[in-house]
């Protein structure tokens, strides 16, 4: 008989964001305290953001692979995160997740992924 009581291990990875992901982070954060003239939304999206990006070190898996290819091919998964979708890759064997990109769920997504270098995760 199982014993139900007993905590199952859950492997955390760690979350590592590339440059392309923080420099699209900082441009949105700028163009909301700056352009919107809202710096205390700014703030709230990047700490909301830089919440939603911790919760990915537990089950990564969970969140489904975008349907685009050829990023649909390569592993890359998209999560939406209010008006914003993050696309990462998550790298099992090394128990990381790399969040590639974060990009306002209105403009191009082909657009925006064909600009990331995929070359990082060959």
């Amino acid at each position: 008989m199982p014993h139900w009581n007993r905590a199952c291990k859950v492997e955390r990875h760690e979350v590592k964001v590339t440059p392309y992901a923080l420099r699209q982070m900082r441009d949105i954060t700028q163009y909301i305290s700056a352009t919107l003239q809202s710096p205390e939304n700014a703030k709230a999206w990047l700490d909301r953001m830089k919440k939603e990006l911790a919760l990915l070190s537990s089950m990564p898996e969970r969140i489904p692979l975008t349907e685009e290819e050829p990023w649909h091919s390569e592993g890359v998964h998209k999560m939406v995160v209010k008006n914003h979708l993050v696309y990462f890759w998550v790298d099992a064997l090394h128990l990381r997740v790399w969040i590639i990109a974060v990009v306002y769920g209105r403009q191009s997504q082909r657009e925006q992924l064909d600009r990331m270098d995929m070359e990082l995760f060959d």
